[in-house]
């Protein structure tokens, strides 16, 4: 599984955010000129934070979004997988692809595949905004 530009850019312009969180409404814009990311392309991501209740937005000259929660309440996994959809390796062991494989009921890789998910997942469902935040200080 590779991590496309969506979820590399959002998760980035996410960290924008938790680091200013304290400061009201951030513009895309300034999110834009700080990552060095097309404001057009954010726009995009940004349209799918907000659908996943990730960030909320606020219009008017002093607009522009905010973190829906804390950064210590937000996980590198749900800001992934709002933006890139199911974070699996291997299709056969996402939530609804076991059927997509005719091997899936004799499979002798499909364990490793399996814990290779469950692997991904703890990291990144652990791991927060805020922890981030703290190890770009270190």
């Amino acid at each position: 599984m590779r991590v496309s530009t969506r979820g590399e850019y959002g998760l980035r312009a996410m960290l924008v955010l938790a680091a200013n969180y304290a400061e009201g409404p951030y513009p895309l814009r300034e999110i834009a000129e700080i990552e060095h990311i097309s404001e057009q392309y954010l726009e995009l991501l940004f349209r799918d934070l907000k659908k996943n209740n990730l960030v909320l937005s606020y219009r008017g000259a002093r607009g522009g979004y905010v973190l829906a929660r804390a950064p210590a309440e937000i996980s590198v996994g749900e800001v992934l997988t709002a933006l890139e959809g199911p974070l699996v390796p291997m299709q056969c062991v996402g939530e609804d692809e076991a059927d997509m494989c005719r091997h899936s009921d004799n499979c002798p890789t499909k364990e490793m595949w399996r814990k290779l998910k469950d692997a991904m997942d703890t990291v990144l469902d652990t791991t927060t905004l805020a922890d981030l935040l703290v190890q770009a200080k270190e």
